[in-house]
């Protein structure tokens, strides 16, 4: 397993094709299971274990490598299973997310496959909206399910979800004769709450859509209701996941600029690749800006700024 992802930084090639490769894996049972290669760091066999009283029931416990101490979650009992039996003979995905570093405990490690973003499809309707699956898609005709983890770690680590004071307030000295609106475009149904709550403080209307290609439908749709205005002019920023079912975020950003209708719009990334992300390939799409999941501050400020720089562009 030492060399399986010995050429990840390689894999920055895939963004902007709409592909990506999926790390598959297993655990406690013969379900298949997928995470993008982006956010693993590596895959190594469980070290040994220090348990940690009172943690939260998913943590198995904390490992010292090269230097850090890392939080082993069981991924298993995380989606309501019983958990992975002896821990020190399976292995471990260490990922980083939203800044973050952990490793999640697995049954057992199958191998790498590269993918379109098109082959990977929402959850079936129906299933609820307490499922922690985020995608579905198939492997030489076995279904694979793709996990929310964002929806894992909010619930055994938690976010800070709170805006200061100071932004709220200065949100609030904004004027404008209509309604600021923003296109939220997230395949988390955690992260696109997440943005619905501090824009909803900051007194931003929101419409929340899936995936990037909901995302381009709803703009090219826009763009035909009123072909008077420009849609820029109506719409002041577009926030936009990378990694998103059928169309990812890098593709969707690519097709609004070359859409005449759509170019102009101001499109800020905003992802938990936070590790490994790829600086060139957001100027290479034409992204406006990107910001790391989940800081709300951070995310209210620059919003803000943008706004100030769209009501400055009306006015003037």
């Amino acid at each position: 397993m030492s060399g399986v992802l010995a050429n990840v930084d390689l894999r920055t090639q895939l963004a902007g094709h709409n592909r990506l490769e999926l790390l598959l894996f297993r655990l406690a049972g013969k379900q298949l299971f997928g995470i993008n290669v982006f956010k693993v760091q590596e895959v190594i066999q469980c070290p040994p274990l220090t348990i940690i009283p009172d943690a939260h029931p998913v943590v198995r416990g904390v490992a010292n490598m090269r230097g850090r101490t890392i939080t082993m979650m069981d991924l298993d009992r995380a989606i309501g299973g019983s958990g992975v039996e002896n821990p020190s003979e399976k292995f471990v995905v260490v990922t980083e997310y939203n800044q973050y570093v952990q490793g999640f405990l697995v049954g057992g490690v199958d191998r790498i496959v590269n993918m379109n973003w098109s082959d990977i499809l929402p959850p079936p309707q129906g299933i609820g909206n307490d499922n922690y699956l985020t995608a579905v898609t198939k492997v030489d005709g076995e279904l694979v399910e793709i996990i929310d983890v964002e929806k894992v770690l909010a619930e055994v680590v938690g976010w800070n979800e709170e805006v200061s004071q100071e932004f709220v307030d200065e949100a609030g000295e904004q004027e404008d004769e209509r309604k600021p609106i923003i296109l939220v475009a997230d395949d988390s149904s955690v992260a696109r709450n997440q943005i619905k709550r501090t824009l909803d403080k900051l007194g931003i209307e929101c419409v929340l859509v899936k995936d990037g290609k909901k995302a381009l439908e709803q703009l090219q749709q826009w763009a035909e209701d009123d072909v008077e205005l420009p849609l820029h002019e109506r719409l002041f920023m577009v926030i936009s996941d990378i990694e998103m079912p059928e169309m990812d975020g890098y593709t969707f950003t690519t097709e609004v600029r070359k859409d005449p209708r759509l170019e102009k719009l101001h499109i800020l990334l905003h992802t938990s690749l936070s590790g490994v992300f790829n600086n060139a390939m957001v100027e290479k799409v034409g992204a406006n800006d990107f910001i790391a999941k989940f800081q709300p501050d951070v995310l209210a400020k620059t919003v803000l700024t943008r706004l100030r720089s769209w009501q400055d562009a009306k006015a003037g």
